[in-house]
């Protein structure tokens, strides 16, 4: 995938999934030593709204991106009002993905 390559070759260690519960098994095998996840709305199994709700139950504050081909307020009424995300709409650029990620992993 285009994603993993573009963020790989910038020096960041990605994980990648086919779905929100392999997410979730992932975060889980690496204890939750995750500084960022990007994740598509839409998923089978689980959407990732939902992978965000399980993700915040073991890491209240963890850095999370979506992407998507939706606008952000068709999801974003799904989640708890203090959930923190970025947003990235579909068709992005690797740049922009890696910009993202960067400026997210970035914050205090």
């Amino acid at each position: 995938m285009g994603s993993v390559r573009a963020l790989s070759s910038r020096g960041y260690e990605v994980h990648e999934a086919s779905s929100g519960v392999e997410a979730l098994e992932i975060f889980n095998e690496l204890d939750g030593k995750v500084d960022i996840v990007v994740s598509d709305v839409v998923m089978p199994e689980m959407d990732g709204p939902t992978l965000l709700g399980e993700l915040r139950k073991a890491q209240p504050d963890i850095k999370f991106i979506f992407v998507s081909g939706y606008a952000e307020d068709a999801f974003a009424k799904n989640l708890p009002e203090d959930a923190q995300f970025g947003f990235l709409p579909k068709p992005f650029s690797l740049k922009q993905l890696a910009t993202v990620v960067k400026e997210m992993l970035e914050e205090a």
